[in-house]
């Protein structure tokens, strides 16, 4: 099985042989829908340290604004989600993007709207109503933060598995973190929440207390919401894998989370991103609640550009990451080209089961 940092490069060197050999311009035709939805997460100037296994969420400033002017450049027009549904529906025209923030991090607001200003783009901030709140586990960056910290990272898990593993360079952490990680995701989602929290208290911290210091608060979300180019979203209550949680707790989740926004904001949330968003997270069973819940649509992490049918597949649509480890060009024609999700997706234009 390939490394993170072996995938990484990999990655890398197919968007440098696609733009290269000019595929994405020749395929382009064939494989570019008629819009997209681009996803971020962080936007911060700091460089990550040799241990960053989430550097993936995060990009700089100046790939924003690089990124923003490639769309422009490529005849995207920029639109808001509540345009989407009647771009779909139309006849194919010029391409448009929507941007789209997940979790609500502070750094959005302070790195990130300034560039989108100056482009005049619309964006959507999807919000996790507990982070928000000042509490709330954000375990990705918990683990990472403990590993850090650590010099060894000891799990064990339910079935009396256990890891114990070195961590005393970078090097090790990273290995250690992508041990723990994979082991922790594909079992159930109260195990990983009680592994991470044990492995904060050995490194000195509380599980729950990075939320207060990387997300916004509701005084700042009701800031941002004064400018009318930005729309307030839905992430969830305590963004939870919903996928692997009893139907009563997904619903209760995705409509107690946007009540939080409602109540706090004071404007209507009428877009909802499921939290992790792959196909272990949200599926066919969580589409339908997004649908019965009345959100006018509902986006994954399932990758992919959009096209007609999607009009009738509002609660399942596709996003297009914007990766921290591909802050270049070929990455960035490659990703608004579509060629790489022809390949990913076998071809399919939907991707909805």
């Amino acid at each position: 099985m390939l490394s993170s940092r072996n995938r990484r490069r990999l990655f890398e060197a197919g968007f440098r042989v696609v733009s290269g050999l000019g595929a994405d311009r020749w395929l382009e035709p064939a494989a570019r829908g008629q819009g997209l939805i681009l996803t971020f997460h962080h936007v911060s100037p700091e460089l990550p340290d040799p241990f960053a296994p989430n550097r993936l969420l995060s990009i700089t400033p100046d790939f924003l604004d690089e990124t923003l002017t490639a769309l422009r450049e490529r005849g995207f027009t920029l639109v808001p989600l509540d345009a989407v549904p009647d771009h779909l529906a139309r006849r194919p025209g010029a391409p448009f993007a929507a941007l789209t923030f997940d979790d609500g991090y502070r750094d959005n607001a302070l790195h990130a709207a300034p560039v989108l200003a100056r482009h005049r783009a619309p964006w959507t901030l999807f919000v996790t109503s507990d982070f928000a709140d000042g509490r709330g586990r954000l375990w990705w960056i918990e683990l990472e933060r403990a590993i850090r910290r650590l010099d060894r990272v000891a799990v064990t898990f339910g079935t009396g598995k256990r890891l114990d593993l070195p961590a005393r360079d970078a090097a090790q952490k990273s290995v250690a973190f992508e041990a723990v990680y994979r082991a922790l995701r594909a079992g159930p989602e109260e195990r990983l929440l009680s592994a991470i929290a044990e492995l904060c208290e050995r490194a000195g911290f509380g599980a729950g207390s990075v939320a207060a210091e990387l997300c916004l608060g509701w005084d700042e979300l009701r800031d941002l919401a004064r400018d009318p180019a930005v729309d307030i979203g839905a992430h969830t209550r305590s963004h939870p894998m919903l996928a692997k949680h009893a139907v009563e707790v997904a619903r209760a989740e995705i409509a107690g989370g946007r009540a939080r926004i409602e109540r706090a904001v004071g404007r209507r949330v009428r877009h909802l991103s499921y939290p992790v968003g792959d196909r272990t997270s949200a599926g066919p069973r969580e589409f339908a609640l997004a649908r019965e819940l009345g959100f006018a649509t509902a986006v994954t992490t399932r990758p992919g550009h959009l096209f007609s049918e999607h009009a009738d597949h509002l609660h399942a649509l596709p996003r297009i990451s914007v990766n921290g480890c591909h802050q270049s060009r070929a990455a960035l024609k490659g990703l608004l080209s579509g060629v790489p999700f022809l390949v990913w997706n076998r071809g399919r234009r939907l991707d909805v089961a």
